[in-house]
């Protein structure tokens, strides 16, 4: 083997852990978040939705967390967002998160909300790279929700639209993959069977996190275009740390590379609009992938609803 190509499989080889680690288990502090595509950033906004109901009694918007830093409330800022009939979703009934690993005051802050339960969507990779600290008393659930090899994609990525094209196909395994189903179902089943505030995270809360997200926020009859511009909110309550991973990459693997990755680790609209148009296409409504697809009850499904509007 010559030189050059032996250095190209070296950098070939580093770029493939590296992406897997902020994949599935974390690089170091920020290497889980990165920026939007260069191309098209796409911000959500951190108000949006937040000023149609406002009430001086409303609960307080979710804690900053220094070590947590895509922790907020699913409900959103403010008075939250609207939902069915116009009432507004609840707020201090379920979070999101990317890992529970607190910083500084973060703890404090966690045991003053409540907690009772975190279901922590990783892989035994991601948890033992990057593993959860939680308050005393909080119960743990772990449902990993990951299929496929994430080497083997990535090492198949040649440019910034082979990027985008992965995080598509992710999202579209949230509808079709039985692995994927399996697990959204446990999830949503355990959250609407426990009591108290509950917390819900992968390892950079944007994918896996993002699409309960959806799920909980249509339940709760909030309009897509809300529901997409939370999702996007991940660009930006991650905005240091994705400055940060970039630069990361760029020094570590070269700029050709970090341009390459750079789709894999912020969030994008065209990823959440492939898995709604993946639902729409075999399920025809969200109702029917949560009964058909995921095979809840429908009292599971109203018991969300009543949890999130009641």
């Amino acid at each position: 083997m010559s030189r050059s190509t032996r250095t190209c499989s070296l950098r070939s080889a580093a770029a493939i852990a590296l992406t897997s680690s902020f994949l599935i288990t974390g690089f170091g502090a920020s290497i889980a978040h990165a920026g939007p595509a260069p191309s098209a950033p796409q911000f959500g906004s951190l108000d949006f939705g937040s000023s149609n109901f406002g009430s001086a009694e409303q609960t307080p918007d979710a804690p900053r967390l220094t070590g947590i830093d895509n922790f907020r409330d699913v409900a959103g800022t403010g008075a939250g967002y609207s939902g069915t009939f116009g009432l507004p979703v609840n707020k201090g009934v379920f979070y999101r998160a990317n890992a529970i690993t607190p910083k500084g005051d973060d703890m404090s802050i966690l045991e003053k909300l409540g907690l009772t339960k975190v279901y922590d969507l990783r892989t035994e990779p991601e948890i033992a790279s990057k593993p959860d600290v939680l308050p005393d008393g909080v119960v743990y659930e772990n449902i990993p929700i990951l299929s496929g090899n994430i080497a083997e994609m990535v090492a198949k990525i040649k440019s910034p639209e082979d990027s985008r094209s992965m995080m598509q196909d992710m999202n579209r395994a949230f509808v079709t993959g039985a692995t994927e189903r399996a697990g959204f179902a446990q999830l949503l089943t355990g959250l609407a069977e426990t009591e108290g505030a509950q917390v819900f995270h992968c390892t950079a809360g944007k994918d896996r996190t993002g699409w309960t997200s959806f799920l909980l926020l249509s339940i709760a009859g909030v309009d897509r275009s809300v529901i997409m511009n939370d999702y996007l909110l991940t660009n930006e309550y991650t905005a240091e740390g994705m400055k940060a991973t970039r630069a990361g990459i760029a020094a570590s693997l070269g700029e050709q590379m970090a341009v390459n990755m750079e789709p894999l680790l912020g969030v994008e609209a065209s990823y959440l609009d492939a898995g709604l148009a993946q639902l729409d296409l075999t399920y025809g409504s969200v109702d029917r992938y949560l009964t058909e697809g995921l095979g809840l009850s429908p009292a599971t499904v109203m018991t969300l609803k009543a949890k999130l509007l009641g």
